[in-house]
């Protein structure tokens, strides 16, 4: 379930292109009058499923079409950023500067969330700080415009008519004033971006007044309602998301997938040790991740790191998250140093490289440009036949080598 959008922080490389629109024949398309015309079809699918008729035609008399919100939407695939430049930005010392700050102004509030849903104060704050950097900026979007115009431009029509559906569930409720219903461009809101049908499930109303409000001044409910998803999720408290690893001479770089796991002995037995000299921790089972290939940094990652892929499946995301949450607890920066000489692909690019690993004879799952498990390992059989290192990291250089001479 979708729970986030990055706030104000760069698009990532590890985008998902989703499929084109699906627009209704005979509708003006990407206009005020075409949204309107939507409005009144979606009226009844509205009443339907429970919007009462004053809600709808009260809030939905407010929306507008925002051709701003859809022109970012449909960037997302285009504008990439390499996780050491989305990083960068995410665990800038000034972040971590002012998440510290609010570790200490709310000690009392997060200890109180931490007992409550065994997630950690450092993890949720850090979920606060990337998202809406400690509150400072929770978007201000009109949530039922940015919806309502996402919705009514079809490429994802189903997932922004349920998130429409339940914004008007809210309004009519009267959980939250309309002049403050307000978010991201792409409908998250709040401290930590909820979207409205993570809100209906996952949010709580930790001072007991009787409303669950992420949207106001006071973050309590919020950050409460992000460590009840975090929990609901599986969350561990006291296991890492993952940390920095060095890997031996030799290593089998087949090994580097979230998909082979194995105890944290099993991967000491191999050479793996921790990049800052302390000791791994024992317990639960592991994955080594390259999120820049062989030549960036290794991170071994536990379950909690699939539980912060819930929000965002993105590495940079997840690593983000976690790498701010260890520098609230006092943690070292990131030791190995990133490949900073490669760009990111862009996504003609990335179908390129696709497109000639299939010519080659491998499988990618599809020229769209997405980096799934399937091209990883399409780019580490191409890395095998050509004596690379088979760390799957499609980097420009292995773009150029596909591309041959010339």
């Amino acid at each position: 379930m979708l729970l986030l959008c990055l706030c104000g922080l760069p698009a990532l490389a590890q985008t998902i292109e989703v499929e084109g629109t699906s627009m209704a024949s005979g509708r003006e398309d990407g206009t005020e009058a075409g949204l309107q015309a939507w409005v009144q079809e979606f009226r009844a699918r509205a009443l339907e499923a429970g919007v009462s008729a004053p809600v709808f035609d009260r809030e939905m008399r407010g929306a507008s079409y925002l051709p701003d919100v859809i022109a970012r939407d449909r960037r997302q695939t285009e504008f990439t950023k390499t996780i050491w430049d989305y990083l960068d930005i995410a665990v800038s010392e000034e972040r971590v500067a002012m998440g510290l700050k609010a570790l200490k102004t709310h000690a009392d509030l997060l200890a109180k969330i931490e007992a409550e849903y065994g997630v950690e104060k450092e993890v949720v704050v850090a979920v606060w700080g990337l998202e809406t950097s400690y509150g400072s900026y929770r978007g201000d979007t009109d949530t039922l415009s940015a919806l309502a115009s996402l919705a009514y431009d079809g490429r994802r029509g189903a997932f922004f008519e349920a998130q429409l559906l339940q914004a008007l569930q809210i309004l009519g409720e009267g959980h939250v004033a309309r002049a403050d219903f307000k978010g991201s461009w792409a409908g998250a809101m709040g401290h930590t971006q909820f979207m409205p049908t993570s809100w209906a499930e996952f949010a709580v109303d930790h001072d007991g007044d009787g409303k669950r409000d992420i949207w106001g001044a006071d973050p309590g409910d919020a950050l409460a309602s992000t460590a009840n998803y975090l929990r609901h999720w599986g969350w561990t408290k006291g296991q890492p998301w993952g940390l920095e690893v060095t890997l031996p001479q030799g290593f089998d770089y087949d090994q580097t997938s979230e998909r082979v796991k194995k105890p944290v002995a099993a991967w000491h037995d191999l050479g793996v040790k921790a990049a800052h000299g302390s000791a791994l921790p024992e317990g639960a089972e592991a994955s080594i991740l390259l999120p820049a290939g062989h030549s960036g940094p290794a991170f071994l990652i536990f379950p909690n790191f699939q539980v912060i892929e819930k929000y965002n499946l993105a590495d940079a995301y997840v690593i983000g998250i976690g790498h701010l949450s260890d520098r609230l607890r006092g943690g070292d920066p990131i030791k190995a140093p990133w490949p900073r000489h490669w760009r990111a692909l862009t996504l003609d690019e990335r179908k390129e490289l696709q497109a000639a690993l299939v010519a080659l004879g491998h499988d990618t799952g599809g020229v769209d440009g997405r980096i799934g498990p399937k091209t990883i390992a399409a780019v580490k059989a191409w890395q095998k036949t050509v004596g690379q290192v088979p760390d799957g990291y499609p980097s420009p250089d292995v773009l150029s080598e596909l591309r041959g001479p010339g």
